[in-house]
């Protein structure tokens, strides 16, 4: 694994359940942890950092948090077995709150949930992402409840986190999330927080899909805070940047478009940025389509592709959320994988395709 110089990249991983286990709605979640762990070592040879225990692995869609604690660990141990010295830039996994009951809870039980998390990520070596909870959105009466309870996690880190800023097109409960639903008043909230103390914030990773929101916010931070762009709509152009700078990314669709973005991505590295355009742009099509509303059940698409390029032998989900994407949807996701150039062996996708979709 050689990474990549000029961007800190970083691919959000999905898992792989197990076939033969009740992995149905409100199941606890059993994972086929060879195929989940193969596919990390997959994206660590392309030269992605992985960012683990994410939406993309589904969190709060299907991976409980016994399951969660469990992918930490291991993919921590796989990490160490990679590079020991560079664990961090191997990979990075969400704290939460989701081992708390949904609904509203006092602010220092929410603290107290993110600090059991913080400690379970720490413990494997991983880099801290402080995900937005849903326990939070429910409970803050204000954005000092956020700059108090965060800022306390940010004086507990042991180093520099990422910040996780999930619009609720991704996550409806996150609504009004950093304390209003006015997105230029909640940005305003998330950089006194990172103003207050920089030196512990590595970046901010935003899934808001919007570029102008990303670019303003991008151009506010304080000097070595990152943007990581999680814009699975217009990542491209972010990650290109411009004369103003460019984001870094930690991003959803690299689970899914692996092979060509990394050939883009060193290309960005050499400076041709041609053959970058070239690469990437034929990609976008098929993210936005992966992603279309309901922007959650994007989960389907990457797992679906997972399987069509051999990465698992089966198309099943924890939560049974194979189903959330109807034929007609992975149809066409088939169709522009193959323009994208994604799919490595189309005979072999198109005959594991007619085995779902037929």
């Amino acid at each position: 694994m050689t990474g990549f110089t000029s961007r800190v990249v970083y691919a959000a991983a999905h898992v792989v359940a197990d076939p033969n286990a009740d992995n149905g709605p409100g199941r606890p979640a059993v994972l086929d942890w060879d195929a989940t762990l193969r596919f990390r070592e997959h994206l660590w040879s392309l030269g992605f950092g992985i960012a683990d225990a994410m939406d993309t692995a589904q969190r709060g869609m299907g991976l409980d948090w016994p399951a969660t604690q469990e992918l930490i660990r291991r993919s921590g141990a796989a990490a160490k077995a990679v590079d020991a010295a560079n664990v961090p830039s191997l990979l990075a996994c969400g704290a939460g709150t989701d081992q708390l009951a949904a609904g509203a809870h006092p602010l220092p039980d929410i603290q107290a949930a993110y600090e059991e998390q913080l400690g379970v990520v720490e413990g494997a070596g991983a880099r801290v992402i402080l995900m937005a909870s849903r326990a939070m959105a429910a409970s803050a009466k204000s954005a000092e409840d956020y700059l108090t309870v965060y800022g306390s996690l940010l004086n507990q880190a042991s180093n520099p986190v990422i910040l996780h800023w999930l619009g609720d097109m991704f996550d409806p409960a996150l609504a009004g999330y950093w304390g209003s639903s006015d997105i230029p008043t909640a940005m305003d909230t998330v950089l006194d927080l990172i103003n207050a103390d920089p030196a512990k914030v590595d970046g901010i990773k935003v899934s808001l899909l919007n570029a102008d929101y990303e670019l303003e916010l991008r151009r506010r931070l304080p000097e070595g805070v990152r943007l990581y762009t999680g814009d699975d709509f217009n990542y491209p152009d972010l990650i290109k940047g411009d004369e103003h700078g460019h984001s870094d990314a930690l991003l959803g669709i690299f689970d899914g478009i692996a092979r060509p973005a990394s050939q883009a991505l060193q290309a960005l590295d050499r400076g041709d940025l041609d053959a970058y355009d070239r690469l990437m742009t034929p990609t976008v099509e098929l993210s936005r389509h992966i992603f279309e509303r309901p922007t959650f059940n994007y989960k389907t698409g990457l797992v679906f592709l997972a399987y069509l390029n051999g990465h698992q032998d089966h198309f099943r989900m924890v939560g049974g959320l194979e189903t959330a994407r109807d034929a007609a949807h992975l149809t066409e996701l088939l169709r522009l994988a193959e323009i994208a150039g994604v799919i490595d062996d189309p005979e072999s996708a198109a005959a594991r395709f007619q085995a779902v979709v037929s």
